[in-house]
């Protein structure tokens, strides 16, 4: 009886060796085992789906008439680099009585294996027996609890079918969608190639409309009226709350336009009594974050350090397959098991030692504290980005790969911090039947915020010890029915600022965050706690890519499009450039990993979709965004596209 081990990487196969029976015995491209078991590994991706011109040869040349082009019988090629591996993992597979699937713990890790072992023709019987290792922790403890809790690989078939539905999608959106706007650009005399994807495109397209929205801002005056209340020794600032018979001196954000109505109420209010209608005191407390997922990292380290996306899961995977000191970190959890609750002390220290900078902070640890983080139910195939308990030596980490590391150590150490707590008032003041409200919040105790460090705006303010004189300073105590005298009001003039231009962080959390920009109110719903553009491990390859293909373009911290991106979305069909439809699809996807949603339906409506595309491109005319950039002009800014869905200022 032989059982073969099947990683996704070699580094993960070496990890699993480590902790199987001695002698070994190194081979090319696998290990031996004392006990006869066998470690054998993908590099990555063995197959990939194959070009078109593999289906038919007349689709070397492109050509509108051939589109759209669907695959009758999908097909995958090795990949030319790791042919010699793909035939070791073959002549393993045939020979082995059973097989372990130790793909990474994700989607994507799911099918790298899964269709290793469909390439190779493993058996059906043999298929209906394969157990799934999953690994989060690549030292030897964690290893071998991982090989003591094994499942059977069935368990994880639909999540198989999910990422083999999302590759499929993509080929046939991307490849269509590219070859025919790339062909409609060369009508135009434009001789680059116009990529689209189903997830870069919205991205561009996100990016495209703020730029357009601030190059045609126009800053508007608004103004604040506040109410001047004098209590004892200082003033009460009450900010007035306009009533609806305001509204049409306001903007759809409630900002009053207007400012003779706002001088109209200093008038009526000045030395008018201000009676107290609302009287409210209460102490709050924020608990701490949650540990990271990848995309909350990547967020959190292109705002600290300037870092991109493709620079933080690279650090990730030198923390995680190198020095061994995290866990898995393509992960979309923010929450972990509670069996990990009993190495919390371990890895502390781990922490204290790899990080002295967090020493202080593991000392003044309490791993009694159970936070919210820990949560088997919202746990599956992988959890939160966290520390081992694996310590190293000083300076074994690179300046970037420690900076990556505090802010994973940190956030985990967090958990075993008490909450913040905040002391908050609120006062509601009724003036000539106007009213006006004051409020005032206080950090009491900084709790978990300690960790924070000075560069976190509200570690600014000074905790006010065990009172709240802070907090009285500008919301004094007053109780329901107290009645002041509005000394006068005062006006505050503003005017609208452009929104900012993307960056980095905020792209990123733009991706992860995507209902925000979703226009269907009912799909908005769905997804506004789930789904994103993209996923976790891909998010920073297709920015990168939108960079390489010079779609985008960085400016200092700021993110744009180039003017190809520009002309690119402005050419394509608003649905193609909305997050809309990609995410309805990340929708369907994670439905179909949860048993909710069927392969082929997917998969028919999406063919019909990508033929009724290619349908109107045939019989369109060149857009006048792909001829401009070609001309003598193009270096100008472009007519902007009209949208009616852009960002209001």
């Amino acid at each position: 009886m032989t059982r073969l081990y099947i990683a996704e990487k070699p580094s993960l196969g070496r990890a699993i060796a480590a902790v199987l029976p001695r002698p070994h015995k190194n081979n090319n491209g696998y290990i031996e085992t004392g006990n006869g078991d066998i470690v054998t590994w993908c590099i990555g991706h063995l197959l990939e789906q194959v070009e078109p011109d593999a289906y038919d040869e007349k689709y070397k040349k492109w050509n509108m008439a051939d589109l759209p082009i669907i695959p009758e019988q999908w097909q995958l090629s090795p990949r030319k680099s790791v042919k010699q591996q793909l035939a070791v993992v073959r002549k393993l597979a045939k020979q082995a009585t059973d097989i372990v699937h130790a793909g990474d713990p994700d989607r994507e890790g799911q099918l790298l294996v899964d269709e290793v072992i469909d390439y190779v023709k493993v058996s059906a019987k043999k298929k209906t027996e394969i157990q799934r290792l999953l690994i989060s922790d690549l030292n030897p403890a964690a290893v071998k609890r991982a090989l003591s809790t094994m499942r059977s690989n069935r368990e994880f078939i639909p999540l198989s079918v999910s990422a083999l539905a999302r590759s499929r999608a993509d080929w046939l959106y991307g490849m269509n969608m590219t070859r025919a706007y790339t062909l409609l650009g060369q009508k135009g005399g434009y001789r680059g190639v116009l990529s689209v994807g189903r997830v870069q495109t919205p991205i561009l397209g996100l990016v495209t409309r703020r730029d357009d929205d601030i190059a045609n801002f126009k800053p508007k005056p608004f103004y604040e009226v506040f109410a001047l209340i004098p209590y004892q020794d200082m003033d009460i600032r009450a900010r007035w709350k306009p009533s609806e018979a305001c509204q049409p001196w306001q903007d759809e954000e409630g900002r009053v336009l207007n400012r003779q109505l706002c001088e109209n109420v200093l008038k009526r209010i000045k030395g008018q009594p201000a009676e107290v209608t609302e009287s409210e005191r209460k102490e709050t407390r924020q608990a701490p974050p949650l540990p990271y997922s990848l995309s909350a990292l990547q967020i959190d380290a292109a705002k600290r350090f300037g870092m991109s996306a493709v620079d933080v899961l690279a650090n990730c995977q030198s923390l995680y397959e190198k020095h061994k000191v995290i866990t898995y970190p393509r992960s979309d959890s923010r929450y972990l098991p509670n069996e990990h609750f009993k190495q919390a002390n371990d890895v502390c220290r781990a922490v204290a030692s790899n990080a002295s900078e967090l020493s202080n902070a593991c000392n003044g640890a309490n791993t009694t504290l159970k936070s919210k983080a820990w949560n088997d139910k919202k746990v599956d195939a992988h959890h939160a980005i966290i520390p081992t308990p694996k310590q190293i030596s000083p300076n074994a980490l690179s300046g970037s790969e420690s900076k990556v590391y505090q802010l994973i150590a940190r956030q985990y150490v967090m958990q075993f911090y008490p909450a913040a707590i905040y002391a908050e008032a609120k006062l509601v003041f009724t003036i000539t039947q106007g009213h006006f409200i004051a409020r005032g919040r206080q950090l009491m105790s900084a709790g978990w915020r300690e960790l924070l460090g000075r560069d976190h705006a509200e570690d600014k303010t000074k905790v006010a010890g065990n009172s709240d004189q802070g907090l009285t300073d500008k919301v004094p105590p007053l109780d329901k029915g107290t009645i002041l005298t509005c000394r006068e009001g005062e006006i505050k003039d503003k005017v609208t600022e452009p929104p900012k231009a993307f960056t980095e962080a905020t792209l990123l959390q733009a991706m992860t965050g995507i209902a925000r920009f979703v226009s269907d109110s009912s799909l908005k719903k769905i997804l506004r706690d789930t789904d994103g553009l993209g996923t976790e491990a891909t998010r920073a390859g297709i920015l990168e890519l939108l960079f390489k293909r010079q779609l985008l373009m960085r400016q200092a911290k700021n993110i744009h499009a180039t003017d190809a991106g520009r002309g690119l979305v402005y050419a394509l069909p608003d649905e193609a450039t909305y997050p809309d439809m990609t995410a309805h699809w990340e929708h369907q996807l994670q439905d179909m990993a949860d048993k909710k949603c069927a392969y082929q339906p997917f998969m028919d409506a999406l063919q019909q979709q990508v033929s009724q595309l290619m349908d109107k491109v045939k019989y369109s005319e060149v857009p006048e965004s792909l001829r401009q950039l070609t001309s003598p002009e193009s270096r100008k800014p472009m007519k902007k596209k009209r949208y009616t869905k852009s960002k209001k200022s």
